[in-house]
């Protein structure tokens, strides 16, 4: 079996366009929360998220593509432009029938596909779709762009399982990559869910944050006064190779991937397992995967999406897994800077597993003030400010409606 590295990050959060700003922003403990500007939010519960900053397609894309393209397949071609770059890929020097892509997104172009049907419904030219209707709004599309654009002809699909959705995609390339069948695989995710449709959706499914009068706290992982979480945009991508292929380009290794876990709550279409049991079986198949024992473990990013259910079946998860060493694993929910990417959310958060492994720094779980009693005292939940530790092993956790459950394992990078 081959050894698994990450040799690139990319980036486009709620809270900084780029990795770098990205990163110096979740150790701050920065809020991404807003107003939405994107629409007229007076008939919404919640009139507030966690949009993209000072961001306008023109300085990515020329215009007449960016009307070829969703907001999401414009995210994940930012955040994999930066990705390739910050591994030195070079194409042209590599055999690209051993490079793929695993992209992924939970819903597509939402925004597209709710314009254009809005505009079929009411608009003067009833019948007149925008020919780039079908390529905008499917969710694999993005995938097929990132290696149409590079030319890159080895695997090329997306994973879709709702908020589990990128995590599963690196899952894919880890063992794409380790059983042999590829040298370098892009991945990760994206998504553009702040539209009308969107927010009425889960407003009306009540999982949703109504806390307008204090949003940029709303997203409170943990706290006994959450009201459900706050959503974000954004995408997140990491090149992932095979440590020969890393070596032998001799490029910078952010972190090792050394254990995968997934597996289904098979419980509710939305709601997670009280007790935890399919986050509990993802993160011990991925801790089995990689042969190490629970007390190796240092940190964990959480879930964490700030809905009471969903945090306590987290906790509960850990609970039963870390019951010897509870108080040496530190834990902290990013969400609460960055909102809840849906679909990309699992990309941005092994970034930042990635980065707090190789700078032994753990972001922040910002806003939590009362912390549920349900929770353990002993739980370190890093709130309030950065956790300097060193961080040997760390989880990257995601879980998505339909029960879906991932997990994945970094290790810091030895040579």
């Amino acid at each position: 079996m081959k050894r698994v590295v990450i040799t690139g990050l990319g980036a486009i959060t709620p809270i900084g366009n780029d990795v770098k700003l990205y990163w110096e922003n979740l150790l701050r403990g920065v809020s991404g929360a807003n107003m939405i500007t994107r629409f007229d939010t007076d008939k919404f519960k919640t009139k507030f998220a966690c949009e993209l900053k000072g961001y306008s397609d023109v300085d990515y894309f020329e215009r007449k593509e960016a009307r070829k393209l969703d907001r999401f397949n414009q995210y994940g071609l930012i955040a994999a432009t930066e990705a390739i770059g910050d591994a030195a890929l070079d194409f042209s020097k590599l055999n690209t029938e051993r490079i793929g892509v695993i992209f992924s997104s939970g819903i597509g172009g939402f925004e597209t596909f709710e314009k254009e049907v809005i505009n079929h419904v009411e608009g003067e030219f009833v019948s007149r779709f925008n020919p780039f209707f079908i390529t905008k709004i499917i969710s694999n599309a993005l995938s097929g762009m990132i290696s149409i654009r590079h030319g890159l002809r080895g695997v090329n699909y997306c994973p879709v399982t709702a908020c589990a959705s990128s995590t599963q995609s690196i899952i894919h390339a880890f063992n794409y990559i380790k059983w042999g069948k590829a040298d370098i695989i892009i991945t990760g995710g994206s998504e553009a869910p702040i539209t009308a449709s969107s927010i009425g959706g889960f407003n009306a499914m009540r999982a949703m944050s109504v806390n307008n009068e204090n949003y940029k706290m709303a997203s409170r992982p943990f706290d006994t006064h959450r009201d459900g979480f706050v959503v974000g945009e954004g995408a997140g991508s990491l090149i992932v190779e095979s440590l020969d292929s890393a070596l032998k380009r001799n490029v910078n290794i952010y972190a090792e991937i050394v254990g995968t876990g997934e597996s289904s709550d098979a419980y509710h279409i939305t709601g997670t397992h009280p007790e935890g049991e399919g986050a509990f079986l993802a993160m011990k198949n991925a801790i089995q995967e990689a042969n190490v024992s629970t007390d190796q473990i240092d940190y964990i990013n959480a879930h964490a999406t700030s809905t009471e259910i969903g945090d306590l079946s987290e906790i509960n998860a850990i609970k039963k897994l870390f019951a010897s060493n509870l108080n040496k694993i530190q834990v902290s929910a990013t969400k609460s800077m960055t909102g809840h990417l849906l679909g990309g959310t699992g990309a941005i958060e092994a970034i930042a597993t990635c980065l707090s492994i190789m700078n032994d720094s753990i972001p922040p779980t910002i806003n939590t003030k009362e912390i549920d009693v349900n929770i353990p005292k002993e739980l370190n939940l890093s709130l309030g400010e950065k956790t300097v530790k060193t961080i040997n092993y760390g989880i990257s956790n995601s879980f998505g409606f339909g029960g879906h459950c991932a997990a994945l394992l970094l290790k810091k990078y030895i040579e």
